[in-house]
């Protein structure tokens, strides 16, 4: 019984690692979350709708979905420690960009560029933790792991909202500039050269169709409902899509990304979830600081405050999430998760411009702590009964879907808002209250994948 604990333990070093990687991780998510607050004050600067300025987090996610499938290829090349240096170097290069842009179409370009390193912070930093933890821990380490992506929402609206109120909105984007520098710090002395692998050619064709694919279906869908539509743009990514997995399928040497890691139940019923829990969470983050400022009218401060009890809520869940995952396994907890998030989401498919705080204050705390119990198990769940040598591939494939389930979140979300408030003139609650049945739907839908997550514990 001591020795499965000493062996299950983290030790210092798994430890010391989690604390560098989370450093460098949660420069991106603090962005990401900083920029939300400030999307109305972006629409005001640039005199543009909000149709338009949500580009500036789609061109960001996507540029992250197109960079993802490369970063296993990349990271088997030169090594994690090089491309974790060259992500976080090439992040910090995008963010004195940003904040220097002088239109709408300059900033959603250098958010684009921007995204190309943070795309490839995420996925290197779970290459790192899982490769170090061993299956007997990975439910504990992706904990770890999940804390920036539920610390930044915490800390990244309140910050974000300060510096929109009290600076400009460029300083959302110069203030990464020294969490980059402590970061790289850190990285340099803290992570070991873990050498260059053999690594397979790059899977140019595969690139060449599923880049395009992936802009495509995104840009159109975000102009469904539009004068002149989406459909062209839709229907060529979607054939895009068609030819890359009937390439990658047939295939003789390694695709871009390995279709037959699918075969694996838990990798693909993980992924699925994936995309669809980021679908809804992204298109909430989107809507509900919308909903607080353009409703409520609240300055983005404010906004960011009455975001904190979700993300306070998933953080207290976390430490119990991961070591109740390693306990009994992924499907139990996610299914739990599942109707603790959908019963949290639910009062906002009510809101009107009255809706008590208090009452939205409750929903978020119990919408946070659902997901939690949804995101931990899932990243855990995804690599049961993988051999080691096809961890990088699987932390590609699986970041990709993640990412484009959080692109699409936020354009359909931000398309079917302007939808419903064309169908709402003067009741702009109503509208927002109808987006998010969608966000709703969506978490439910998830329970079909839950189903087929393993039952059981992860064993060596």
């Amino acid at each position: 019984m001591g020795d499965t604990s000493t062996a299950t333990r983290l030790d210092s070093a798994v430890l010391k690692l989690s604390a560098v990687v989370v450093t460098g991780t949660i420069t991106a998510m603090l962005d990401m979350t900083m920029v939300t607050v400030a999307l109305t004050d972006l629409t005001r600067a640039f005199h543009a709708p909000i149709a338009t300025i949500q580009w500036v987090n789609t061109a960001y996610l996507l540029s992250i979905a197109m960079v993802i499938p490369l970063t296993g290829r990349l990271a088997e090349r030169f090594g994690t420690r090089t491309m974790w240096l060259f992500a976080l170097t090439v992040f910090l290069a995008g963010s004195v960009l940003c904040g220097a842009a002088w239109s709408v179409g300059s900033l959603i370009a250098f958010r684009a560029a921007q995204g190309v390193g943070g795309g490839m912070i995420v996925p290197l930093s779970m290459m790192i933790l899982i490769q170090a933890a061993g299956p007997e821990r990975r439910g504990r380490v992706m904990a770890i792991a999940a804390v920036p992506a539920q610390f930044a929402p915490l800390v990244g609206p309140l910050l974000g909202g300060l510096i929109v109120d009290s600076v400009n909105w460029r300083w959302i984007f110069y203030i990464n500039v020294p969490i980059c520098l402590l970061a790289l710090l850190l990285s340099y002395r803290g992570l070991s050269d873990d050498g260059r692998r053999e690594a397979q050619h790059l899977d140019l064709p595969g690139l060449a169709l599923l880049s395009p694919a992936l802009a495509l279906i995104v840009y159109g869908l975000s102009r469904t409902g539009t004068p002149g539509g989406g459909l062209p743009p839709l229907a060529i990514g979607t054939a895009l899509l068609v030819a890359f997995v009937c390439y990658a399928l047939r295939a003789s040497d390694a695709p871009l990304i390995d279709l037959r890691l699918f075969t694996h139940r838990a990798l693909a019923a993980a992924s699925v979830l994936n995309f669809m829990s980021r679908l809804s969470i992204f298109g909430a983050l989107i809507l509900i600081p919308l909903y607080y400022q353009q409703v409520r009218g609240h300055n983005a401060l404010t906004a960011g405050m009455l975001l904190v009890p979700q993300s306070l809520g998933t953080m207290l869940a976390l430490p119990y999430v991961g070591k109740l995952t390693d306990r009994i396994g992924a499907r139990p907890v996610v299914l739990t998760g599942i109707a603790v998030t959908t019963l949290g989401a639910l009062a906002y498919t009510q809101v009107t411009a009255h809706t008590p705080d208090l009452v939205l204050a409750a929903s978020l705390l119990v919408w946070g702590i659902g997901i939690a119990a949804v995101a931990v198990p899932v990243s855990a769940a995804a690599y049961q009964g993988l051999p080691p040598t096809a961890i990088p591939g699987a932390t590609s494939a699986i970041t990709t879907i993640q990412t484009i389930g959080a692109s699409v979140g936020a354009t359909v979300l931000a398309a079917i808002l302007q939808n419903r408030t064309a169908h709402h003139p003067g009741a702009l609650g109503a509208a927002f209250a109808d987006t998010f049945w969608w966000v709703l739907g969506a978490t439910a839908l998830a329970l079909i994948p839950a189903l087929l997550l393993p039952m059981r514990r992860a064993k060596d």
